[in-house]
């Protein structure tokens, strides 16, 4: 019971008492059942203080606040504090105020807060400025006397972990190509099998280049001419030769002098038709044809993947014939210019810009200008053979670009990893026995080039269980290189790419907190330039 001072004289202290009894105090909504004194006198409102200890007001309050904290989930009858009944209870004041922690459930109430706090005015401006595609461009650094090192003359050591910001800006802008060559195939798909190809309108992502040729790949297998008849209205999904890429140009004096060199593009886009993916589970070596140097004689590549590339079309060259003729044109065209090629691939078209630059570096070997491939997401190609081949090769460096979650980027499989396999190389007798087994194992498949590493679940926005095809997905790798910085650091906050593409093809992949959000901005994901490419690539770099 509260003590009263002595300050109060004792004459008057019966007034005081009788004032408090008669005070009516407002109902708390955390204590719905303060008490209401009916009593005048004296006796009466010493006797209900009394009732009602420290502790019994602790757990009402407690109680009570619990209530309004599940106010939209009903009570369970063995869960409700009944006053009556606590005042009884002769459990200890431990387990008693443990028990009223449990009954508060603050499991379900810290999700809400942490999400409170992600969604913060910040995270919410940072949240909006991605989803609005504002065209917030870096400015484009001048890479002058160091292109070269830029396109791996060096292998682009000390430019991977941590990530060079010119490098990754360079990255995703041929990621960008890759994507325009997408959007070129998926708008029109079909392709006659009667007469000659329309020329092609490809919008490029960069104004800076000119569109100098299509190409084409065609499939040496055939599926039956029922499968026509069953589905006519997907004939181009059974059609033997398809649009798969373009050769582009950098033709802007500006962009020229930025760069350092004249640029020649390849771009491939990945499997999409059901050919394509025929020829892509034909995972048996076998050796490159017209390949007259002793010292490479061991190199194969996949059977599917060099079938697409040498194979003819009714109405078409081969995409071998294809690429060689342009690039040895386009030589001559811009003949006494410093010239760089670069080949960039996503899944299939990964794959086939190895067997592209393998090709040219060998077409004129004094003449080619260097050749770097930038492929995102590529399967296995070929042997050690071919691997080797390739990096002894002084003309053509290869960038891969990998998701740790990506499994397409482990096929065709080996016996052991990547890693396992150079320790083990490194020892005499295994490597005698690892060796052997390149020679006789059809499926001793071995990657090509440096790698950059990237991991799905490092994104703050993309789910940790993202699903295979996210894992894959081409705007998934750009949207991890944006925001990569190392190995050991976490997502950049500062990445500057748009959410919007991202948001559209793999919605069910991303955290729902984000797309709960963008749905709340009311923002209109149709009219954010989905529809069409955009004239200029936003840059992801600071």
């Amino acid at each position: 019971m509260m003590q009263i001072g002595s300050t109060i004289p004792a004459n008057n202290l019966h007034i005081f008492q009788e004032r408090r009894a008669r005070f009516r105090r407002q109902k708390s909504p955390l204590n719905p059942n303060s008490f209401k004194p009916t009593q005048t006198s004296s006796s009466s409102s010493s006797q209900s203080m009394k009732s009602v200890t420290s502790n019994e007001l602790t757990r009402l309050h407690l109680a009570n606040l619990e209530k309004l904290l599940q106010k939209n989930t009903p009570a369970q009858p063995d869960q409700e504090i009944i006053p009556d009944q606590e005042a009884n209870t002769n459990g200890s004041t431990e387990n008693k105020g443990k028990s009223l922690l449990e009954g508060l459930n603050l499991a379900r109430v810290w999700p809400e807060i942490k999400a409170v706090e992600e969604m913060s005015p910040r995270h919410l401006n940072r949240l909006q400025r991605l989803l609005s595609k504002t065209g917030e461009y870096s400015p484009r650094n001048s890479l002058g006397n160091r292109w070269r090192e830029y396109h791996g003359s060096n292998n682009w050591k000390g430019l991977l972990d941590p990530l060079d910001e010119n490098l990754r800006r360079e990255v995703v802008r041929y990621g960008e190509f890759i994507q325009a060559a997408y959007h070129s195939f998926h708008s029109n798909p079909a392709m006659s099998a009667e007469e000659p190809p329309m020329p092609r309108h490809v919008v490029l992502p960069d104004r800076s280049y000119k569109v100098t040729k299509s190409l084409y790949a065609t499939s040496s297998i055939g599926l039956p001419r029922w499968v026509d008849d069953v589905a006519p209205d997907l004939g181009w999904m059974t059609q033997r030769s398809s649009w798969i890429g373009y050769v582009a140009v950098c033709d802007d004096k500006r962009e020229i002098a930025r760069m350092g060199r004249r640029d020649i593009v390849i771009s491939l886009r990945g499997t999409a038709t059901c050919l394509e993916w025929a020829e892509n589970v034909r995972a048996q070596l076998t050796k490159i044809p017209g390949n007259e140097d002793p010292a490479d004689e061991q190199a194969k590549v996949e059977c599917g993947f060099l079938s697409l590339y040498k194979t003819r079309g009714a109405h078409v060259p081969s995409l071998a014939e294809s690429v060689i003729e342009e690039v040895k044109r386009l030589m001559e065209v811009y003949k006494g210019e410093t010239l760089s090629i670069t080949v960039t691939g996503h899944s299939l078209g990964a794959a086939l810009a190895l067997l592209v630059a393998d090709d040219i570096s060998t077409c004129k070997p004094e003449e080619v200008p260097p050749v770097a491939v930038f492929s995102f997401g590529g399967p296995r190609v070929g042997n050690k053979g071919f691997a080797n081949r390739i990096m002894n090769s002084k003309n053509v460096k290869v960038l891969r670009i990998v998701n740790s979650q990506d499994v397409i980027t482990r096929v065709p499989a080996t016996f052991v990893s990547e890693e396992l396999d150079q320790k083990l190389r490194n020892t005499k007798v295994v490597s005698g026995v690892l060796d052997m087994l390149d020679k006789n194992n059809p499926l001793a498949y071995s990657h090509v080039g440096e790698e950059l590493r990237v991991d799905s679940k490092m994104s703050p926005y993309l789910k940790p269980n993202a699903d295979v095809a996210c894992c894959h997905d081409l705007e998934a790798y750009l949207h991890l290189v944006d925001g990569f910085l190392a190995s050991n650091c976490p997502f950049r906050s500062n990445a500057k790419r748009s959410l919007v593409r991202l948001l559209e093809d793999q919605r069910s992949n991303v955290k729902k907190l984000y797309t709960n959000k963008a749905s709340a901005l009311s923002l209109n994901l149709e009219r954010e330039g989905l529809g069409t490419m955009s004239n200029c690539l936003p840059s992801p770099s600071n």
